[in-house]
């Protein structure tokens, strides 16, 4: 039977669900959206247990631990000494690399036992990143519900933790070598500067998948792109100084000299040229490693205040109050880093010093992102 033509003034009728879906407001660009908000759960655990990991792994270090585990079996290793047959076998493995032999020579089992528990809880949450990241990444591609475009940015997060892990025994067999008590600094800055970054890219996709992508190219309009160029110049010079941070760490350097503003008796380190060749001070020179620190740290705090000034011109207050949380944790920071000098970097006051730096990281991306993407305000909040 044929359908009967409708007139051009005959009223639509809504009893059909799928048209009035299709015409409801944004159902355009409904299409693709998946689980934002599942996976931007998902995505705020896998941060926080980084942030901690990243906090674990300066206690290891602080702790002098890690070195403790001379293996690495990434599945067997999961599980820790059971009985003491084992502990003595794991003891005896730690009694043959330079570290025991030629600075703990009188560690007893109990001392030991102390380090291993530290490695081995920072490896363990190493691998339950991973775990998180595999359970998460398959649920959301098995049921499809990964928002369009999002697969390989979720993709390169676990492959990133698999290289991270990698990297992480690299570092540890640095330290195993003949005459090291410690891994090589410059492995310790590599695994820690993958940390930040790991955490710096989940942080960002957090602030991005809560907002569709036509509502950040609406906000992208409202943008301050001087201000955004200027926060991702901030943003670097950050992770420099956190990779100082690392250097500092690795061989002991906030140690070196308990003095501020001067590193002794000046302002430059004595005789920081002593190591042949000349490049390896830059490493592992302890003046010279915590002076390269000390004035990044004050060029740092000079350029953010530069930044925030540009910062606190805009006239988005979510945006302005961004910068301002920069600036203010930046400022802890300092008193925190002369704070770590003059106590020669006791463990409660470094951790705090570290655990500031992730605080920081993570505000200036947030501040760089509300730059190129502010959130809508009401006129009369503007």
């Amino acid at each position: 039977m044929a359908q009967k033509p409708r007139s051009i003034f005959e009223d639509v009728s809504t009893d059909d669900k799928t048209q009035i879906a299709a015409a409801a407001p944004g159902g355009i660009d409904r299409g693709g959206q998946g689980a934002r908000g599942p996976i931007r759960v998902w995505l705020i655990v896998l941060a926080t247990m980084v942030a901690l990991i990243i906090v674990i792994g300066g206690l290891t270090r602080l702790t002098d631990s890690g070195l403790s585990i001379t293996e690495w079996n990434p599945v067997t290793g999961t599980i820790p000494p059971l009985d003491a047959a084992t502990w003595q076998a794991e003891f005896e493995k730690y009694q043959e690399i330079p570290e025991f032999q030629l600075q703990n020579r009188d560690f007893t089992m109990d001392e030991f036992k102390t380090i291993y528990w530290w490695e081995w809880g920072h490896r363990l949450m190493g691998r339950m990143i991973g775990l998180v990241w595999a359970i998460g990444f398959v649920g959301f591609a098995v049921t499809k519900r990964i928002p369009t475009g999002w697969s390989n940015r979720l993709l390169i997060i676990g492959v990133l933790i698999g290289i991270q892990g990698a990297i992480g025994w690299w570092m540890v067999h640095s330290g195993l070598q003949s005459g090291m008590l410690d891994v090589a600094s410059y492995r310790l800055a590599t695994h820690l500067g993958l940390a930040f970054g790991i955490l710096g890219l989940i942080t960002w996709y957090i602030l991005r998948i809560e907002r569709r992508e036509v509502d950040l190219l609406q906000a992208r309009r409202l943008g301050a792109p001087k201000l955004f160029s200027m926060s991702t110049g901030l943003m670097h010079f950050a992770f420099l100084q956190i990779l100082l941070g690392a250097l500092v760490a690795g061989i002991d350097a906030g140690r070196a000299f308990p003095t501020w503003p001067l590193m002794g008796d000046g302002f430059f380190p004595p005789e920081p040229f002593l190591i042949t060749p000349i490049w390896r001070n830059f490493f592992e020179d302890a003046g010279l490693v915590q002076f390269m620190h000390r004035c990044s740290g004050y060029l740092l705090f000079i350029f953010a205040i530069v930044v925030w000034n540009r910062g606190r011109k805009v006239a988005n207050a979510k945006t302005k109050f961004a910068f301002n949380a920069v600036l203010a944790a930046l400022s802890l920071q300092m008193v925190l880093g002369i704070v770590t000098v003059l106590y020669s970097a006791q463990l409660h006051i470094a951790i705090t010093h570290q655990i500031v730096a992730i605080l920081i990281w993570v505000l200036i991306l947030r501040a760089r992102f509300l730059a190129q993407y502010p959130i809508a305000q009401s006129v009369r909040g503007s």
